[in-house]
């Protein structure tokens, strides 16, 4: 059974239109990234599916329950968890606060101590540096803040909006590398990434959207060879 399950999504911003009959589902532990060029839709989707964007139809469950309806704060209680492509830390708390913010709907202080030991041990990188502002640290440093903020709540799908997003190569590696061990650790993740190689080197599957359109699905091993994909999206010439 899917974890996720999109059906016939349709979406926009008042009488324009962004996303068409959208059929997408992702597996626990599953990786899906979704490419395409600026202006495809990716984003939109991933907004659509947290109920941020105000024209939907079509269906949506998580674990074969239906959450159409659910205002974003309740989207985090069912366990889908956001991360938005612009950067939400607040930069003038700390790390330590930043993260207690991720856990505002968790009232049992023993709930809350497990799962800060578990984020401290899946981030090594923030490890002992509570009381550093978050807006000190580095783009990389900060989207890593960002998702182990969002795993406070456990969610069993992770939303991730360009997280490599004018980082530095070895920071993009370390983000990257974070998405597959969320997923190794039982959570499926959908991935809106502008990196198309570095996508398909870390996802399962993947999808291309042209013009808010699911144009072109396969395993991403298949899709890193595609001739099209190659061309369209990462620069490759065609061959001779």
């Amino acid at each position: 059974m899917s974890l996720l399950r999109i059906g016939g999504l349709n979406a926009g911003y008042g009488g324009r239109p962004i996303l068409d009959r959208i059929d997408l589902t992702v597996a626990a532990g599953e990786v899906v990234a979704m490419i395409g060029h600026n202006g495809a839709g990716k984003s939109t989707l991933l907004k659509a599916l947290f109920n941020l964007v105000p024209v939907r139809s079509g269906s949506i469950t998580l674990s074969g329950r239906d959450i159409w309806a659910l205002p974003p704060h309740r989207l985090l209680s069912a366990g889908l968890g956001y991360v938005p492509q612009d950067h939400s830390v607040f930069p003038q708390l700390t790390i330590a606060e930043n993260l207690r913010m991720g856990a505002y709907l968790i009232d049992d202080p023993s709930i809350y101590r497990e799962r800060l030991r578990v984020v401290t041990q899946l981030f090594p990188a923030l490890t002992g540096r509570d009381r550093q502002l978050a807006g000190t640290l580095s783009g990389g440093e900060q989207r890593l803040l960002e998702i182990a903020r969002t795993l406070f709540m456990e969610p069993r799908l992770i939303l991730l909006d360009e997280p490599s997003i004018g980082l530095a190569p070895r920071m993009v590696q370390l983000v990257l590398a974070t998405v597959r061990r969320l997923a190794e650790r039982g959570a499926g993740v959908l991935l809106v990434e502008q990196n198309v190689q570095a996508a398909l080197k870390v996802a399962d599957r993947a999808c291309v959207l042209e013009l808010g359109r699911i144009v072109l699905e396969d395993q991403a091993a298949a899709l890193i060879g595609d001739q099209r994909v190659a061309r369209l999206y990462m620069g490759a010439r065609k061959p001779p």
